[in-house]
């Protein structure tokens, strides 16, 4: 068996970035509320970059509720489906042109979710992570958390679960 050398750290990048910006892309209400990811290796931090339309109470003011769990939800299901392609992006399986062309695996389809609001949503940017609990082939199960300036003060929690796609199409 012939030794593979290990693809360039460049190629690895582009490979990673090109693989989370079409999965992303691929939604269009995630644009729309200007959620961003942030990654680092194999974890994602979600980015809900403020903005007027955001807003559910004007005199207080404070973010949308159906907005923060929608963010959440977005949180919950690309971390969800970046993990469970990350093998293949990794290994190159997963072809960066077919990405781009929009060719995109499935994504995960809600069960439930479950959102506890622990605080308003001041008018800033605001952040989440999700944690996968466990992931088989057909459910999954997830946890999120959103917060502001502190991550130890958190905004909102939620608990979802999953209808995994299947690998075959």
């Amino acid at each position: 068996m012939a030794y593979r050398a290990p693809d360039p750290v460049q190629k690895v990048k582009h490979r990673r970035d090109a693989a989370l910006h079409a999965l992303v892309g691929g939604v269009p209400y995630i644009q729309h509320l200007g959620i961003t990811f942030d990654r680092r290796g194999d974890e994602l931090t979600a980015v809900l970059s403020y903005d007027d339309k955001l807003i559910g109470n004007p005199l207080l003011p404070a973010i949308h509720g159906g907005v923060t769990a929608a963010f959440l939800e977005v949180t919950a299901i690309i971390t969800l489906s970046w993990a469970w392609m990350w093998e293949d992006v990794e290994s190159g399986a997963i072809a960066v042109g077919a990405l781009e062309s929009g060719d995109l695996p499935r994504l995960p389809k809600t069960i439930d979710f479950t959102v506890d609001y622990l605080r308003s949503g001041l008018p800033r940017d605001a952040y989440a992570r999700a944690r996968v609990n466990r992931s088989g082939r057909r459910y999954a199960s997830v946890q999120a958390e959103a917060w502001q300036d502190n991550r130890d003060r958190p905004i909102a929690q939620a608990t979802a679960h999953f209808l995994m796609p299947r690998r075959d199409g």
